[in-house]
């Protein structure tokens, strides 16, 4: 089986536009060849407001990527994220009529057909219907429901909605930068799709991916997610906090975050090097300590922790999650930040980095790019359901449910 397609993973970032390329090598192995990263200037908290800023942003990071992987790109899977994001629990029963009460894949497009028919505002779309269990007969845990016998057929699906303007003011971007979108997959359901083990997904896991403009959330529970949220702060408010408090500029107190920051105080050493704070408007320069900066990044990284703790606390979730905490997303990457969720969740907690593709690993290798990677992986098994006649083991509805509602609009 030849596979020839290209992929692109594209991660629409509030402060980064990240694209990853990847294809099929001669043995039909997926091989990320390409990367590419450009400053992102049209988004705030994971939504477009600078239609123009933000297919320059994307333009560059796909030209970046093409460069560095020796191929033309025309279409990319893009990534949703923002605080308009919902997740919710639904289920739906059809009675089984195959031939001899056998479950067909016809049953179980009919009964997640019905577990999706809730109602949602006329401005929201729903993006992905994942099933987390089926009951046959009253017989839950099932994960796989095709050839068994039964009268009465039970779906327990998550469903992810957000907002129709953002999708589609998202999906303009890329199309005036002259790409196709594939796809549109949740952000954070990437993310997890990259960095996590189904050892993980199985024990219940939580997933915050640290990002610049949201924190999103996602809860894995017997390898389903059953929780999904973001948090309207992130990165960008954890330099912002540095910029106010030591009078600096946004560039250079994200610099000093990444270069000298800490988030937990045991991580420092008392004979640590004293970080100098360059003066503005002719102020001269300032000498500063890394106990005194982490003083300033531990309250706002607490904060974030605490809001994800009490909204998984509210459904009951966080005595379920026995495969821990996975930081991931830019955010992951300041030291102190696994110590702290430790403490707040009071589990294990550890950085998840997207796992080897081969290629240019080094590249790629690391939280910033989970997102990117985790959309390519989608698209992957977009390209092996079609190499195989339309026919994939993949439960139905995991692949976004805006692709047809993208064909009308663009």
């Amino acid at each position: 089986m030849a596979i020839d397609d290209v992929i692109v993973g594209l991660d629409i970032g509030t402060t980064m536009v990240t694209a990853v390329v990847a294809e099929y090598n001669e043995n039909d192995v997926l091989e990320i060849i390409g990367v590419g990263t450009a400053r992102s200037n049209g988004l705030r908290r994971g939504v477009v407001i600078n239609i123009e800023a933000t297919l320059k942003s994307v333009a560059a990071a796909i030209e970046a990527a093409e460069q560095m992987a020796g191929v033309e790109v025309s279409s990319v899977i893009t990534g949703i994220a923002g605080a308009h994001i919902e997740g919710l629990n639904s289920r739906g029963v059809v009675a089984v009529t195959g031939r001899g009460r056998e479950i067909t894949r016809v049953d179980l497009e009919r009964v997640i057909d019905a577990a999706k028919a809730v109602v949602i505002p006329m401005d929201r779309e729903v993006i992905h219907v994942i099933p987390q269990e089926f009951i046959v007969d009253d017989q839950g845990g099932v994960k796989d429901p095709i050839d068994m016998i039964g009268v009465r057929l039970e779906a327990e699906v998550h469903i992810i909605t957000g907002s129709v303007s953002a999708a589609q003011n998202l999906v303009k971007c890329v199309n005036r930068a002259g790409f196709s979108v594939d796809n549109i997959v949740l952000e954070a359901l990437a993310a997890a799709r990259s960095v996590l083990s189904q050892d993980e997904k199985d024990l219940g896991v939580l997933v915050i991916d640290l990002g610049g403009g949201t924190t999103d959330v996602l809860v894995y529970l017997d390898g389903a997610p059953y929780f999904t949220s973001v948090v309207p702060v992130a990165g960008a408010q954890v330099t912002s906090d540095l910029s106010i408090m030591l009078k600096t500029p946004m560039e250079a107190a994200e610099r000093i975050k990444r270069e000298s920051g800490c988030c937990h105080p045991s991580l420092i050493e008392p004979d640590d090097e004293s970080v100098i704070i360059p003066g503005v408007g002719g102020r001269p320069p300032l000498s500063v300590s890394r106990l005194d900066i982490c003083t300033i990044l531990q309250p706002r990284m607490l904060e974030i922790f605490k809001m994800v703790r009490e909204r998984i606390e509210k459904k009951g979730y966080l005595a379920n999650i026995g495969g821990g905490v996975v930081l991931t997303g830019g955010g992951a990457l300041l030291p102190g930040a696994v110590e702290l969720a430790q403490d707040v969740f009071q589990t294990a907690a550890r950085i998840g980095v997207p796992a080897d593709h081969g290629g240019v690993v080094s590249e790629y290798r690391t939280p910033r790019f989970a997102t990117a990677v985790g959309l390519v992986m989608f698209g992957a098994e977009a390209v092996a359901t079609r190499e195989r006649g339309g026919r994939t083991k993949e439960k139905p509805g995991t692949v976004s449910g805006l692709r047809k509602w993208l064909k009308n609009f663009f």
